[in-house]
């Protein structure tokens, strides 16, 4: 059998073999990694600036597609209902709740546009609360441009046992900016100011991210890839059972040597 599975007609067919295995597995990889890759998030394209007021609305809860975008808005800084969001950095994606000496406060002033209504503005980022910054806030009619992110939840976030200082707040909920700003119609979410206003520190937001759809197709594609290369060791077994038995059969090999079928 020894001397059947060495010759040059049945060491060919190992060669074969072997080079179809390897393409076949790696041909499989191949679809499954696109497979994998296709469910991962990623940017969208960045749309041009809209008007906030078409993507952010009084009551209505914002949609997954306006997360991120670029927004425009004209109008007055409400200076003496301004906030400062506590235990921040001078990132929106950054996970709040633990201070950190990278830590510090968004300053929060809503903005009346011309319908009355109130878009929260993140103007930027200080370290202290009595930095000179956060008073310098714009006066008369201002136009800004920035990126919208959807309200935060009240429990995103470990609050600080002791409370708060008037004037601050743990999250940029919407419900609690209704209370605190008693009597004027607050749109829902934020927008996060670029660039900063004044010498605040700019708040770094990302744009867009849209969730990947996985493609299915590609996860049978690779099975496909894989089923033939097991086909191709099932034909490579029978042909070299066949060559032994047609060795044996021709008296070329001694019984013992018979490969068992």
């Amino acid at each position: 059998m020894l001397r059947t599975l060495l010759s040059p007609r049945v060491m060919g067919l190992h060669l074969l073999t072997i080079g179809v295995l390897v393409a076949f597995i790696m041909l499989g990889r191949w679809q499954l990694g696109v497979f994998q890759d296709s469910g991962k998030p990623r940017v969208s394209t960045d749309p041009a600036p809209v008007a906030v007021a078409s993507l952010a609305q009084v009551g209505v809860q914002m949609n997954g597609e306006a997360v991120g975008r670029r927004v425009t808005a004209e109008g007055v800084y409400e200076a003496g209902r301004q906030l400062l969001v506590a235990d921040r950095q001078a990132d929106v994606d950054a996970p709040g709740g633990n201070v950190s000496r990278d830590q510090g406060y968004w300053v929060l002033t809503p903005l009346k546009l011309d319908d009355g209504t109130l878009v929260p503005v993140v103007r930027g980022w200080v370290a202290e609360a009595d930095d000179p910054a956060v008073a310098a806030v714009p006066q008369g009619r201002v136009a800004l441009a920035g990126r919208l992110r959807p309200q935060q939840g009240t429990d995103s976030v470990q609050r600080r046992a002791e409370g708060l200082p008037a004037g601050q707040v743990q999250t940029v909920s919407t419900g609690e900016l209704v209370n605190l700003w008693s009597g004027e119609r607050v749109r829902t979410g934020y927008v996060v100011a670029q660039p900063a206003s004044g010498s605040l520190t700019q708040v770094k937001v990302a744009p867009p991210v849209t969730g990947g759809t996985l493609t299915w197709r590609n996860l049978a594609y690779a099975a496909n890839w894989w089923i033939f290369a097991g086909f191709a060791v099932f034909m490579w077994f029978h042909f070299v059972r066949d060559a032994v038995r047609a060795d044996r059969d021709r008296g070329k090999s001694s019984p013992e040597m018979v490969l068992e079928g």
